[in-house]
């Protein structure tokens, strides 16, 4: 493969190694492979290590380092010996290094300078280290250990692998397979959670602020952004920073520069041009600054310059271990008592409440907030993250699941960096916490200018599906978002699908019947149906008894005032009902003004469990009711394990791959044989094949076979179509197949084959195809469809993102419009399904563990009650870009 090495470096440098991390307790360092270069940095990192860290290193006194060793341990060659340094700014803080000492087995070790140990370096090391050696081939790392260093002990045990300790001559002498497990991947998450929570809980709850670039003039940014801050009343001290305002700006007290300021300041609000930003940061990361909310523009959204430099800012914020929100962002708000932060642009503030909410665009952020405040939607934390460069909504979505002022998270995206790491997160987070969210471009599949993101070749349909899959409830509007939000903030969640409707209209309720019915809800007969005439005690009385009735999951209570009648007392018998019920109700108030302040029934502020939600028109009430309700059920697999077949043999398999990409720069489409070899080791079976040159090789190979047999050509691709004249059926007998050997091979001609397939027919059956993709975005994706015009004309495909569970599974086999022809009965036809589901996963484990599988297609899988037949394979070879969800930790962007 071609090199990407920047001039000055090894030649063999492993680039891919580079990252950025988040520590332990929120801040950042660069994780680099060592170079040659480095020998004055570690000699000055090594002269600050204690005399203990040194002696728990090198088991004895080793007050500097010699010329020698220095040689030794900053020329590597990257592969029998590999290092990595941690470096903040210019300073090198930790060294891992491997030496491999066999084949597969690698003898590792660490040291970090004692200012940055207890911030979970160590174990940053151990999972990066482990990667890189891997690469290599190293499968097995051994460690000696002095006994009585029991933070390194308990690095290596508490991994998730399984660690073998043994005592040797006063060492304790470790020992472990490095392949990830889900112990090994568990143990990662965690770590990798509590990390990105506390840092952006370091970010939105700083005890003091400074806004650089704050002003005299009323008309200016930072003056806005200072009064902001000041305005909402934050509790912490505030300063401004400007170098030529003097004293004093936007009335606080004013100093030239971040580290000139008297206290120490863990988060600065930056409202100065581009071109000024650079200095901020370094002078920031002088002062000791945590964090920045960058909210200049003229970066990314600008074009390619703007571009560069945002690239440039984000490089040089994570190497001086500062995270940054934006560039061109709106800011953030925190309504909590202790905090009470405004640090944004939008002048206003939306009432404390239990929903966390991200949009990822700055330029509407504002106008959200407001649309937020007039539904009552009280916001715990909100952040708008401009060009989200560094702080994005994953991080979010951490902070969120350990946050206990937020219940219910809103997200509005614009882009979706790492969509494996957000499924992953939002499973977790969804179980407990339900996720709302918009996504925007869904027609282009495209990002705004400054988002980095990569290009993804998937359908929309697969994004929707990945949602579903995750638990995430998308609608496609915001005011859809706000219509769910406002019902899981008030009412709790629906036990089931049975929805009664209740009301003074008879036309409302056949609103209310098409509507629940096209949302896939039932209908509960017959509905509660009042005349005008009917008193509020009345409904509230019907309303009671339906609340109580285990046969009902959701109530619509829908009104129309008569003449003279404010609805307030239909409003207060609502909200009396449903103050005590354990079912959730919805109200529909045709042409009553102020319909949530009345089933509220408090004064102005935000809604509150127990206020009733009310909604202008039935659909909105019951496509809400719909989302939520399907958010239950799939509540009840959230915490599915994936599958894990038998007889998957993952190492041979990379082997395999590793053989047939040896040496190859581009793509490799496999051959029959091969491809059938590589599947083996998943324990997928080809339908048996000959490959035959002549009519008689042929007619041997369909003795051997049986008749009925199919002749196929040897092209990947028309091999598997029958419609384009690449397959040819029911042939019985030795002389139709002499005649058709001639005639196909003739056919062929113009194609330049020589040889074609002869396959024993399988039974008849349902012809499907399963199909699996590397994507450069989602990494792999599973496709499923019936094969034929449903799926190739009308694109009736259905995804999902491995691993997969079980019910993901037959979500998957359900999801396609022409599924139904799966299902016994009517134009059915009855199939395995347990079969087809154990196809899937091995599929789904085998796109999983080879990234260099770029495509796969299995077509035609014909399916029956009698079993499964895979009758044709195209494999496509690719080395692959690194996926955007690694086992090593790691930021993105």
């Amino acid at each position: 493969m071609i090199s990407d090495v920047e001039p000055g470096l090894p030649s063999a440098y492993p680039s891919a190694w580079e990252a950025d991390v988040v520590l332990r307790d929120g801040g950042t360092c660069h994780l680099r492979p060592i170079r040659p270069d480095d020998a004055a940095g570690l000699i000055a990192f090594h002269s600050r290590l204690s005399e203990r860290t040194v002696y728990y290193r090198f088991f004895a006194p080793y007050p500097r380092l010699s010329d020698r060793d220095v040689e030794r341990f900053t020329h590597v060659d990257y592969d029998g010996r590999g290092a990595l340094v941690a470096t903040i700014g210019d300073a090198i803080i930790g060294v891992v290094r491997y030496d491999r000492v066999s084949d597969d087995e690698a003898e590792v070790a660490f040291v970090i300078e004692d200012e940055h140990q207890g911030r979970g370096l160590g174990t940053i090391f151990l999972e990066h280290i482990a990667q890189a050696a891997r690469e290599r081939g190293v499968r097995r790392f051994v460690a000696e250990v002095l006994p009585e260093n029991t933070r390194m002990i308990e690095v290596f045990q508490h991994a998730g692998y399984t660690a073998a300790t043994a005592r040797e001559d006063g060492f304790a002498a470790l020992s472990f397979d490095i392949t990830p497990t889900a112990s090994s991947l568990a143990v990662t998450h965690a770590r990798e959670q509590r990390a990105e929570a506390n840092s952006v809980a370091r970010l939105v709850r700083p005890r003091s602020v400074a806004i650089v670039g704050a002003s005299r003039n009323p008309m200016s940014i930072g003056y806005a952004v200072a009064r902001h801050v000041v305005d909402g009343g934050f509790t912490g001290p505030v300063v401004a920073i400007n170098p030529n305002a003097g004293d004093e700006a936007a009335g606080l007290p004013c100093y030239p520069t971040l580290s000139e300021a008297p206290s120490p300041i863990d988060l600065a609000i930056v409202a100065t041009p581009a071109s000024t930003v650079a200095d901020i940061v370094h002078d920031a990361a002088v002062a000791g600054v945590h964090n920045l909310v960058v909210v200049s523009s003229g970066f990314g959204e600008s074009g390619q310059k703007g571009w560069a430099a945002q690239q440039s800012l984000m490089r040089m914020a994570r190497a001086c271990g500062l995270r940054v929100l934006g560039p061109n962002a709106l800011g953030f708000i925190n309504t909590d008592e202790g905090v009470r932060l405004n640090a944004s642009l939008s002048p206003h503030v939306p009432a404390c409440g239990p929903i966390g909410f991200f949009a990822q665009s700055g330029a509407p952020g504002a106008a959200l907030l407001e649309a937020a405040s007039r539904r009552d939607l009280g916001i715990s934390t909100f952040v708008s993250a401009g060009n989200p460069a560094a702080i994005s909504g994953n991080d979010l979505l951490q902070y969120w699941e350990d946050d206990d002022a937020t219940e219910v998270v809103m997200l509005y995206l614009e882009s979706i960096g790492n969509p494996r790491k957000f499924s992953r997160i939002a499973r977790r987070l969804g179980a407990r916490k339900p996720i709302v969210c918009v996504k925007a471009g869904r027609s282009t599949q495209g990002a705004p200018l400054g988002h980095a993101v990569r290009s993804t070749q998937m359908r929309p349909e697969a994004i929707e599906q990945m949602f579903s899959q995750s638990g995430v409830i998308r609608t496609e509007t915001i005011a859809q978002m706000y219509d769910v939000a406002q019902l899981l903030v008030t009412q709790p969640m629906p036990k089931g699908n049975r929805v009664l409707a209740m009301g003074n209209s008879d036309a409302m309720t056949l609103m209310a019947a098409d509507a629940v019915a096209g949302a896939g809800l039932q209908w509960v007969d017959p509905p509660v149906v009042f005349d005008q005439r009917s008193t509020p005690e009345e409904f509230e009385r019907a309303l009671a008894a339906a609340a109580d009735d285990p046969a009902v999951d959701a109530i619509l209570a829908m009104y129309v005032p008569g003449l003279h009648d404010t609805g307030a007392r239909a409003a207060a018998a609502v909200r009396r009902v449903a103050a005590r019920a354990n079912t959730p109700i919805l109200a529909v108030m045709f042409a009553v003004e102020g319909a949530h302040r009345l089933l509220d029934g408090r004064a102005p502020g935000p809604l509150e469990v127990g206020a009733v939600p009310t909604y202008p028109a039935v659909e909105d009430a019951v496509r809400a009711l719909a989302a939520v309700h399907q958010h239950v059920v799939w509540r009840q697999h959230a915490s599915d394990t994936p599958v894990v077949p038998e007889g998957i043999d993952v190492e041979a398999a990379r082997v395999m791959v590793n053989m047939l990409l040896a040496g190859m720069h581009e793509q490799r489409t496999l051959d029959a044989s091969a491809a059938a070899a590589l599947l083996e080791h998943y324990g997928v079976r080809l339908w048996p094949h000959r490959t035959a040159r002549t009519a008689d090789e042929a007619a041997s190979a369909a003795a051997e076979l049986g008749y009925p047999v199919v002749l196929k050509t040897v092209d990947a691709y028309l091999r598997l179509r029958s419609d384009l004249g690449g397959v040819y059926f029911d042939i019985v007998d030795e002389g139709d197949l002499r005649y058709q050997f001639a005639a196909r091979l003739a056919d062929l001609e113009p194609l330049e084959y020589d040889r074609l397939v002869v396959q024993r027919q399988a039974n008849p059956g349902v012809s499907l195809v399963v199909e699996t993709a590397e994507d450069p975005l989602f990494g792999p994706v599973v496709t499923f469809g019936l094969s034929g015009v449903a799926y190739d004309v009308m694109g009736d495909h259905a995804y999902a993102v491995p691993p997969l569970s079980a019910h993901d599974i037959q979500e998957l086999l359900d999801r396609p419009r022409a599924a139904r022809l799966l299902r016994r009965g009517g134009s059915g036809h009855a199939i395995d399904r347990e079969l087809l589901g154990d196809l899937v996963a091995r599929l789904a484990r085998l796109a999983d563990d080879l990234p260099e599988v770029a495509r796969l297609v299995l077509r035609p899988v014909v399916a029956s009650e009698q079993g499964l037949a895979v009758l044709g394979a195209a494999i496509t070879l690719r080395h692959p870009q690194s996926r955007t969800d690694l086992p090593a930790r790691r930021l993105l962007g």
